[in-house]
């Protein structure tokens, strides 16, 4: 046997085959496994919707609550700054030395217009603005859902945009009922964190005030988070919201009490320092989700951009309030529009069925390729195998969540795979029915099948390409499958098993015909 740098080739792609497919064959916990797909291991199938209209309000919430930063950074006196029913900003400016600033500041704002009328400034999204910011909410939860799922500990989740408006959410591995409620509260919980002046002046009549009262206040009632008998009056413009949150993590108090710690980036520290320096003696509130989880007197400017929520919490739900807040508020809400568990016994049933598909497909192949091909089957059937290794092995590589639809790719792959060799050998017979010498025909035989072998399998990896770029989750995992074993099995194929033949030329020519399944050439 003499190597040469076909069979290194193939015995190296060998090597790396069998070493990267055995954490998946044996399921062991070490070493990168594949991931089976919704269809394969049951789990939980949801399609949301998102109300995008409250991404607008929570823009416009964001845009007031910089103009009055801006404003009292800038010792710029204004008045009634507000946000109506209309979800348009308003305010009077007291010093009209203070235009000019106050325009300067506004014009660099996106996706909004302002209209001044005398001393009034009214601000309002533009029919672009609304747009932009309706999609942007959209890829927003998408990523912010993704997000979530990758820090709750799920493998593969399946998070994507459907049309305008919808996002699919395809969660392997969810089986019981409580695995489910909780991954469903985490995709939806909104974790819009605000921190909120109490209107100190009229707060003691917050038990009697109705919601259009508390408006007539510019303020809003909210909620107690244990108690929803207790209101309290806050101003309806916040003085931070959760974008200018850096970090949440749970921690214990002294009551062993697990309490949610979180830190403001180097804006919003500024901003809560200035603030808390100013309303020595006044509440602030941390509102969370539309409910005052607490309202602690300002004792002291407090800097450092700090603070805690506590809430009774769980420990898991701690926990998973703290991944919600790391990740990120929902600009926009989403609801549950359609939903669907898929059990583990009809994944099991996939598997099964598709295992017999794919054993029995194989053994056929292979008893057909050593049957007509006598020794250069038994060359090819080893390519094969070894291109099976090879797709198990990049997939484990990477992570991939195999799906049915990737196991059809593998059964496919296997018939492809086998159309290289077939492909070959048919070229090799042909040349020796010509009276070709062994060695001269396994040489121009691959000359003459690598060029029809290239030009089907690119013309099949281009279709697999856009397929992968368009398609969704069960037809990418197809795509990815037929992807690998398409590069796989010209790898096998056209350099492995010539490097075979190589290595056993003398072997081959002794042998003469009969290698190749011919008995005899008149």
């Amino acid at each position: 046997m003499k190597f040469n740098f076909r069979l290194s080739i193939l015995l190296l792609a060998t090597l790396f085959g069998i070493v990267f497919s055995v954490p998946s064959l044996l399921q062991t916990e070490n070493g990168k496994r594949v991931n089976l797909g919704l269809d394969l291991q049951g789990g939980l199938h949801m399609l949301l919707g998102v109300k995008s209209e409250e991404a607008l309000k929570s823009k416009m919430k964001s845009i007031a609550t910089g103009i009055g930063y801006f404003t009292e950074k800038n010792d710029i006196l204004v008045e009634d700054l507000k946000i109506s029913e209309k979800n348009e900003i308003s305010f009077i400016f007291l010093d009209s030395d203070d235009r000019v600033q106050i325009e300067e500041y506004l014009k660099k704002l996106d996706d909004v217009k302002y209209i001044q009328n005398g001393d009034t400034f009214t601000i309002l999204i533009t029919p672009e603005g609304s747009q932009a910011i309706q999609e942007q909410a959209l890829n927003q939860a998408v990523e912010t859902i993704r997000n979530r799922l990758d820090q709750f500990g799920l493998a593969e989740p399946t998070v994507a945009k459907q049309g305008n408006d919808k996002i699919l959410v395809e969660l392997p591995g969810i089986k019981s009922a409580e695995e489910e409620k909780r991954a469903r509260d985490l995709i939806a919980k909104s974790a819009q964190l605000y921190m909120m002046a109490i209107d100190e002046r009229h707060q003691s009549k917050a038990p009697l005030l109705s919601e259009a009262q508390a408006k007539a206040y510019g303020d809003l009632l909210l909620p107690d988070v244990n108690d929803e008998e207790i209101k309290y009056l806050v101003r309806s413009i916040p003085i931070l919201d959760g974008a200018r949150l850096k970090n949440a993590n749970v921690v214990f108090n002294e009551m062993q009490q697990p309490v949610i710690t979180f830190s403001l980036d180097s804006l919003g520290s500024e901003v809560f320092g200035n603030f808390t320096g100013k309303n020595v003696g006044n509440r602030l509130a941390i509102v969370l989700d539309g409910k005052v989880f607490s309202a602690p007197v300002i004792n002291e400017r407090i800097g450092g951009g700090a603070g805690q929520i506590s809430g009774n919490f769980q420990l898991q739900e701690a926990q998973d309030l703290a991944i919600a807040l790391r990740s990120g508020a929902l600009l926009a809400p989403v609801y549950v529009l359609e939903k669907r568990s898929v059990g583990p016994s009809l994944g099991a049933d996939s598997i099964r069925s598709a295992t017999i598909a794919l054993i029995g497909g194989f053994l056929l192949v292979i008893i057909f390729m050593a049957f007509y091909y006598g020794r250069a089957g038994l060359v090819s059937n080893v390519a094969l195998i070894v291109n099976l290794f090879i797709i198990l092995a990049v997939m484990s590589l990477f992570g991939a969540t195999l799906t049915l639809p990737g196991m059809a790719g593998i059964v496919l792959t296997v018939g492809m795979a086998v159309d290289a060799n077939v492909i070959i050998n048919e070229r090799i017979r042909g040349l020796l029915y010509a009276g070709k010498s062994v060695s001269k025909a396994i040489s121009e035989g691959y000359e003459k099948a690598t060029t029809a072998i290239l030009d089907a399998n690119i013309t099949t990896l281009i279709a697999a390409v856009v397929l992968y770029a368009y398609g969704n989750g069960p037809i990418k995992g197809f795509a990815i499958t037929i992807s690998i074993g398409i590069l796989a099995s010209m790898l096998t194929a056209i350099l492995g098993t010539r490097g075979i033949y190589e290595a056993f030329a003398t072997s081959v020519s002794k042998k003469g015909v009969k290698y190749f399944g011919i008995k005899d050439i008149k």
